[in-house]
């Protein structure tokens, strides 16, 4: 008696076995990535399963889940590795996985995807340590890291209220812009280094990325309540007041 009663007890029916193993590995993958640190507005997180919740500032961010930001919101990420990213109105950002120990470099992990809208991103201690293990995907184009700060904007029939100073709307792609150090964006067309200053654009997956002179090329700013970028070129977001692009 004593013997049996020092065994781990027997799971039982064996489907309930099943849904608990489901159930913790679920909950073993389903880690916090980072943590929202500034919100002007609404912004949902949706779960792989379909069920959704409205974050707040300082909820946390799971890895799995998609962010969409509404009408005038502007959301500030900071992840477990101190990088950042802002996310503009009507933007989408999928948190694939996000992964930092400080003692155990090989499993870092940054992946992201942005499905829609604008960011802008600066990196933290991966960036710093392990610059491959950073991924930021987009329909058009991957963008590695080297360390650096940036930031993407992504029209697909939908840049049509930004104002430009020609008063011709933005091209559908992927709008690039580098603040400091490097990115290089790639598709299966090719691959294009991007460094502080320059811009570049990505209209299609079909088409290789390239650079756009500085004059002409669109730089996604926010708030300064949000977020402080000094550069030059078209502008997103200006001051927090306008989604006007304008020439600078």
């Amino acid at each position: 008696m004593a013997g049996s009663a020092s065994q781990a007890p027997r799971c039982a029916p064996k489907t309930l076995c099943s849904v608990l193993f489901l159930l913790c590995s679920a909950g073993s993958w389903a880690q916090e990535a980072g943590v929202l640190t500034h919100l002007s507005g609404t912004i949902v997180a949706t779960k792989v399963d379909g069920s959704t919740r409205l974050l707040s500032v300082r909820s946390q961010v799971i890895d799995g889940e998609r962010l969409a930001t509404q009408n005038n919101t502007y959301a500030r990420i900071k992840f477990k590795d101190n990088s950042e990213i802002v996310m503009r109105p009507n933007s989408q950002l999928f948190v694939g996985k996000v992964n930092y120990e400080p003692e155990a470099k090989d499993s870092d992990s940054f992946s992201v995807n942005l499905l829609k809208g604008g960011m802008r991103m600066v990196t933290g201690l991966i960036g710093k340590r392990n610059i491959e293990r950073i991924k930021v995907d987009t329909p058009t184009a991957t963008v590695g890291i080297r360390g650096t700060h940036f930031g993407l904007l992504m029209c697909q029939a939908d840049c049509g209220n930004i104002q430009t100073s020609s008063g011709v709307p933005l091209q559908n792609g992927l709008h690039v812009d580098v603040a400091n150090g490097i990115i290089q964006v790639s598709n299966p067309a090719g691959a294009q280094v991007v460094s502080p200053g320059q811009f570049g654009f990505v209209p299609s997956i079909q088409t290789p990325p390239t650079l756009v002179p500085p004059g002409q090329g669109t730089r996604v700013t926010m708030p300064t309540t949000i977020s402080q970028n000094n550069s030059i070129g078209r502008t997103v977001g200006v001051n927090g007041a306008s989604d006007e692009c304008v020439v600078r």
